[in-house]
């Protein structure tokens, strides 16, 4: 470590603290801090220290010359809050800059490297208990939660602009369009939003709301909207479909949803011929096998080939894409045997206390309630004959329906409005496939990295804003992702692992360098892998160290952490600096 000169023009030169280092055999430099506002006293007895002069520090060993006074984890700040304005998302949420906004920017970099309540979020921001360097960056020591519950007001009167801003960069006309939903729960039961509904999170019992979310073909999220806990996924197709034409003035784009959400009757009613929007969804399993009864659909059509298309006339105007996957039907084989037999031991235990001794099981209302848990625990009610009296129960297997789904496992038939002449085959069957994008979002968002719940809020326009804070920092780490692509777990080679796949109805296959990576847990030059989180806890260790010289006429200076190999190849992937204005 010493202290540089360098020349300024015609300004006074800039005084310099910096270190040599080693790289690949290199001997390169990096500036540590910047001590021009120093005087030349303090300068000079900097100067002296670090070459080791005793007289510099009063005879004190060198050790004691300096304390540090705080360290403040600062590597993975600098990492997401760079990468966010690489993005430019300050500017999308407001091009001026305001206390607002960059407490908004706070919350969204917060939930990224530390997902917490708003109140712990403030007290990382507060001087008084700062978590990390971000609130210092940012200047928002002084913030408290009321400061943020206030910016996420700021927030939501901002949104239908923001998600606009995002989908004039991540969607065109004719481009692919993908939407899902999922549910997440409440552990209160004040938010008006909040309702009993169909659960994707096992948790029937409590409250929940719905939100769904629009990405493009990639995965890369647009925008996000609410809905009551309730809510049937088929009744939020109507507000994406104008949320697209008239928000976004796409009018030629295609809309993938799965077959729970792009119904027959939604795209009758949404999906009008005028507008031109077009469609790629499925049929459900009683479809399927109405065109199995009619002779349209057979398994002979897959003697040579897993995926052909067919027409009925229940479907005019579409097209149908019939997959037959044999790794799916071994799947489904396996599984249906071990559900019918656990749902016909509970059954069967519902029949035996009906006809115990003492305190037997009576009333059809008792008794159907315990039956409707079975069956709804193990999705098998299809399958099973039930006949329930005041003081019986019987159950029998619905044999002909078992037999009936077990000749068409494997199969799945796609429907699109999209002519063959825009998209083949092979093109809709991998459109609809790509909705395991927004799945991927949805998994990141609730349980991977975001953490989207607990939710600590009751106020509807509250919780809208929590779920936009959430999507907003899905925005920014699926960008990362992309950038540190090569020393993370993730693909990142994708033409060579679509190269590896067989057909577009084989499950994915990850390229071999994927699989040597996840092998060998080392890249190929050697770097440790990382999964994303785990990066993210090692840049953490990159601390932002305030010196305090022994000697009190040397002014109090900050030093950073000096990156390792792999925390350098980190930021120089993600193209950001360590040192943030």
């Amino acid at each position: 470590m010493y202290v540089a000169t360098v020349p300024n023009r015609n300004s006074p030169p800039a005084i310099l603290l910096r270190e040599s280092y080693r790289q690949s055999g290199k001997v390169k430099t990096r500036t540590l801090a910047n001590i021009t506002h120093l005087s030349s006293r303090q300068i000079d007895a900097l100067r002296a220290a670090l070459a080791g002069s005793v007289s510099a520090v009063a005879t004190a060993p060198l050790p004691d010359a300096f304390r540090i006074v705080r360290s403040l984890p600062h590597g993975h700040v600098a990492a997401v809050l760079g990468s966010l304005r690489h993005l430019q998302l300050d500017a999308i949420l407001d091009p001026t800059p305001s206390r607002q906004r960059d407490l908004v920017i706070a919350m969204i970099v917060a939930r990224i490297i530390e997902p917490a309540s708003k109140l712990a979020t403030a007290r990382g921001l507060h001087a008084d208990t700062l978590h990390h360097s971000l609130g210092e960056i940012l200047h928002l020591d002084s913030a408290d939660e009321t400061e943020l519950y206030q910016a996420m007001d700021w927030l939501l009167a901002r949104q239908s602009r923001v998600e606009q801003a995002l989908a004039k960069r991540q969607l065109s006309q004719g481009g692919l369009v993908l939407y899902d939903l999922t549910s997440t729960y409440f552990e209160g039961r004040h938010c008006p939003l909040g309702k009993l509904g169909h659960s994707r999170d096992d948790k029937s019992g409590k409250l929940q709301i719905v939100f769904g979310l629009l990405t493009n073909a990639s995965g890369c999220p647009v925008a996000v909207e609410v809905f009551a806990g309730n809510t049937a996924d088929p009744k939020t197709v109507a507000a994406q479909v104008d949320k697209l034409r008239q928000r976004f003035d796409l009018s030629q784009v295609v809309l993938v949803g799965d077959r729970g959400m792009l119904t027959s009757a939604r795209i009758r009613e949404d999906f009008p011929a005028s507008h031109g929007m077009q469609w790629i969804s499925a049929l459900r399993a009683n479809q399927i096998q109405k065109l199995a009864a009619g002779g349209q659909l057979q398994m002979s059509l897959f003697d040579q080939t897993d995926l052909v298309e067919i027409a009925h006339p229940d479907f005019p105007g579409e097209r149908l894409i019939a997959c037959f996957n044999p790794l799916l039907a071994e799947e489904r084989a396996r599984k249906r045997p071990a559900l019918l037999a656990a749902t016909e031991a509970q059954l069967e235990k519902i029949a035996a206390a009906t006809q115990r001794p003492k305190r037997a099981l009576h009333g059809k209302h008792n008794i159907g309630l315990r039956a409707g848990k079975v069956l709804n625990r193990y999705k098998m009610g299809k399958h099973f004959q039930l006949r329930i009296e005041e003081d019986s129960f019987h159950y029998q297997r619905k044999t002909a329906n078992i037999q009936r789904e077990e000749n068409l496992d494997g199969v799945y038939v796609i429907r699109t409005s999209v002519q063959k002449e825009t998209l083949s085959s092979q093109q809709v069957v991998a459109s609809y496939k790509s909705l395991s994008g927004v799945e991927r979002a949805f998994r990141s968002l609730k349980t991977v990295d975001l953490h989207v719940r607990p939710i600590h809020h009751y106020l509807p326009d509250r919780v809208r804003a929590h779920i936009l804070l959430c999507m907003l920092a899905y925005y920014v780490e699926w960008h990362m992702r992309q950038l540190l692509a090569p020393i993370l777990f993730d693909d990142d080679d994708k033409p060579q692992a679509q190269a590896a796949r067989t057909s577009i109805v084989a499950p994915a296959q990850r390229s071999p360098a994927a699989q040597l990576k996840a092998r060998t847990k080392q890249t190929t030059d050697g770097t440790t892998v990382h999964s994303f989180q785990t990066l993210i806890g090692d840049l953490a260790t990159i601390v932002k160290n305030r010196i305090q010289p022994a000697d009190k006429n040397i002014a109090v200076f900050d030093m950073l952490t000096q990156p390792t190999v792999i925390q350098q190849r980190a930021l120089d992937l993600l193209g950001v600096p360590l040192r943030l204005a």
